[in-house]
């Protein structure tokens, strides 16, 4: 037990740095003792930004009941005009939930930075095969940032569902998958994430503890490149 009180006052730390820069960039005041999902990542059509807006009767209550805050940065390639029209989308939504969902423009590494150690949770919803690794949800999770994700990219390998973090969906893939994934995503939010956030703080902290430990070695830069060294070019 020894030791749960210091990680969350690290956090909470990270967290509270986070909001004054969402203050300092948008305005918005967003509250430290509200669930944080972050989602933070180059604006391509494969990585559903809006994915959890597909519902609307089944977001907007947890919105407007201050169960639930959302903020967004990532940027769109200059030729990618779907991925511009998902950073439009994500600013209508900002503006319609102004006190629960925040779009963070220029976004760069100083902003990812802060959001992979201030959220509580990472959201990860591309569509399956298409993430490739997935950095950002490996430097969350190291940050004891919960990663809730689809199982693409590295999370299928790491993700111990309700122990280190939460999977979205069974690794469906088919034409299908926006609204299978969609149902997951709420489902899991609705009856996993939000219960243990409010109501179980132990259980989150367990989860937080377990993330850094199943991720910080075997997810490593440091372990890569030994690998590399020993696997591939040793004795060459």
């Amino acid at each position: 037990m020894h030791g749960h009180g210091d990680l969350w006052q690290a956090h909470m730390q990270a967290k509270r740095e986070l909001l004054a820069e969402v203050y300092r960039r948008s305005g918005v005041e967003l509250n430290p003792d509200t669930l944080l999902i972050g989602f933070g990542r180059r604006a391509a059509s494969y990585k559903r930004a809006d994915l959890i807006f597909r519902d609307k009767k089944a977001i907007e209550p947890l919105l407007k009941q201050g169960r639930l805050q959302i903020v967004f940065s990532g940027k769109a390639h200059p030729n990618d005009l779907h991925g511009k029209e998902i950073v439009e989308r994500l600013f209508k939504l900002a503006r319609r939930f102004p006190k629960a969902v925040v779009f963070l423009p220029d976004y760069n590494m100083r902003i990812g930075r802060m959001l992979t150690r201030g959220c509580d949770v990472w959201l990860n919803n591309p569509v399956r095969p298409m993430e490739a690794s997935g950095t950002s949800g490996m430097k969350a999770a190291m940050n004891g940032v919960l990663n809730l994700s689809v199982l693409d990219g590295w999370w299928p390998e790491a993700c111990r569902h309700g122990i280190n973090g939460w999977q979205i969906g069974d690794g469906y893939e088919g034409p299908d998958a926006d609204r299978v994934d969609a149902v997951s995503l709420y489902k899991v939010l609705r009856h996993e994430v939000i219960p243990t956030y409010y109501k179980n703080r132990e259980k989150w902290l367990k989860m937080m503890r377990a993330s850094i430990l199943t991720t910080q070695d075997k997810f490593s830069a440091t372990r890569m490149v030994k690998e590399y060294y020993n696997l591939m070019y040793k004795g060459r």
